[in-house]
This record gives C-alpha cells, structure tokens and sequence, in this order.
C-alpha cells in the first residue's frame, strides 16, 4: 500500500486542539500498534493486511509524528499515552493487545505503569515489544541522535535532510535487509511533514524522560501481570541483541524472540517472521480462542 493511500484510509481526532491522524480497520479483537521515532504508523503497513484478518486493529501518529500535528515542543511521553486513550476512548476501546517500536516501548512501558497503578483507561491484554531502549543503559544512541540531543541540536537540524536520513537508516537495518529507495522516501515524507524535521531535536528528550523515569518504567515490565514478549532484530546497533542480553538478566521468565541479521526495523525487513511472532503469542495467551473471540 503506498503512503498516499494510507493516509487517505485514515482520520483525524482532535486532542488539546492538536489533530491525531489515526487508522483503524478489521474486527475482532483490538490490536493496539505504536510506532517509533522518527517515522510513524505507516511503519506497519507490511503487517496490516494480514492483521485486520484477525484483529480490530488501531494504530496512529503520535503527537509531533507523521501526518499528526507537530509544534516545537518536547513532548512527553505521559502526554503520548494520555493522547492514545483519549483516542482509544473515543473508539470506545475497554481491552486492547498492544505491539509497540521503539520509541512506542517507551510509551508502552508507561501505559504498563499506569496499568500497575490502576489508572489506565483501559485493559493491555497482552503486550509485544520490538526493538527500543528498554533500559537507558543498553541504548546505543546514534551519533546525529546525540548531536541533535545536544545544546548545538536547535542549529545541527538545519542540516537534517533526506540524504542525512537515508544515511541514519541504512546503518541501522540489517546488512541483507536494506531500505529501499521508495521507503528513504516515504520515511522523509513522514518526516517532513507539516515541518516535523525542524522539531526533530526536541523529539529526543524522551532519551532523558527514559533515564529519568527508569525505575517506573523498568519495574512496570518486571513486575507485569500481562503476558510479555520481545522481538527483536539481533543485528541491530541501537538495541539489539546486547539489549535482549540486559532483556535476559533483568526479566523474570523473559519470552524473547531473537531474528538474526535482521536490523533496527524488523516489521519493515522481516514481516513474515514478526506476523508469525504476534500471531502466536496472542494466539497462546488467549486460550486458543483468539480467532473465535468477538468484542470491542
């Protein structure tokens, strides 16, 4: 499906005067899926068509990604998952599985939080992480993300262009597993819209919020009474296999799925093993009932 056409099967929610563009399609159970930085919901293009078979599946652009509203502030990541309920309230969404990347494990992690607390809107039935800085002290951040995480960050953006991206993106998938051409763009288009490379930089804070909030956020996984599962691209430089290695030490019972020589993005360069991946842990975790189950 090309990016075009993606955009024009979804809608807007507006929230705090802020438009969220969201896509839902398919019936069945609710699959919640959050993308990461700094592209967006079209990164699970290559699953949706097999997914909406099975699930009631919801996705979007978070606040300051892709198609949705983007100002030059840096955004919470408390403000990311309030935006996400608001929406899932409005969808009248009570349960949900959740698949999340990267900077959507960061997210998830809080929902889990709130989840402990007892304040979430509503339930994680189960949850599925890809590849994200789980644990600030296994995240190998990238040498532009440094940069423009720095004080210089507000001048280097200018310098922030399609040719910078494309650069960024190849070194982090996998040596046989490129992005395409096609997908440079279409990543630049997500990027760029409404001029979401200018606040590129102030994005990047959630990299502080992950060191200030570790203890939350680590322990709402630990101590999680929903079924977990990591899977992950080995070959990945920013968190590949040596996080799951810190996965394996810090997780009770840790249920991890490890693709070998598949990088950073592993929805967009192995699709049929991360489906195979999804289906199956929902599929054991649900009594083998998932494909018979109805609801909201």
């Amino acid at each position: 499906m090309q990016l075009t056409k993606w955009q024009s099967g979804g809608e807007y929610f507006t929230y705090h005067q802020q438009a969220l563009f969201y896509r839902t399609d398919g019936e069945g159970p609710v699959l919640l899926l959050i993308h990461g930085y700094p592209t967006a919901s079209y990164d699970w293009v290559k699953l949706w068509p097999t997914l909406t078979q099975h699930f009631r599946c919801i996705t979007l652009d978070m606040l300051g990604f892709g198609f949705s509203s983007k100002a030059p502030t840096k955004y919470q990541i408390t403000e990311q998952v309030s935006a996400i309920c608001a929406l899932l309230n409005h969808l009248d969404v009570s349960k949900a599985h959740v698949v999340s990347h990267d900077y959507g494990d960061t997210v998830a992690q809080e929902l889990m939080a709130q989840q402990a607390d007892g304040t979430l809107s509503f339930h994680i039935d189960t949850l599925h992480l890809l590849n994200g800085g789980l644990f600030p002290e296994t995240h190998r951040a990238l040498p532009i993300q440094k940069l423009l995480l720095s004080p210089l960050g507000g001048l280097l953006i200018h310098l922030l262009n399609k040719n910078a991206v494309r650069k960024s993106m190849r070194g982090i998938f996998g040596e046989n597993t490129p992005p395409t051409e096609q997908e440079i763009d279409d990543f630049w288009t997500l990027i760029s819209t409404n001029n979401g490379h200018k606040y590129m930089h102030l994005l990047l804070d959630y990299m502080k919020q992950r060191k200030k909030h570790r203890e939350r956020w680590v322990t709402a996984l630990q101590n999680a009474t929903v079924p977990i599962r990591l899977t992950i691209g080995a070959a990945d430089p920013i968190s590949g296999a040596h996080m799951a290695a810190r996965y394996r030490e810090l997780m009770p019972n840790p249920n991890i799925v490890e693709l070998e020589n598949i990088g950073h993005y592993p929805q967009i360069e192995s699709p049929q093993q991360v489906l195979a991946s999804v289906l199956e842990h929902i599929e054991s975790n649900t009594n083998n009932s998932l494909f018979a189950e109805g609801g909201k």
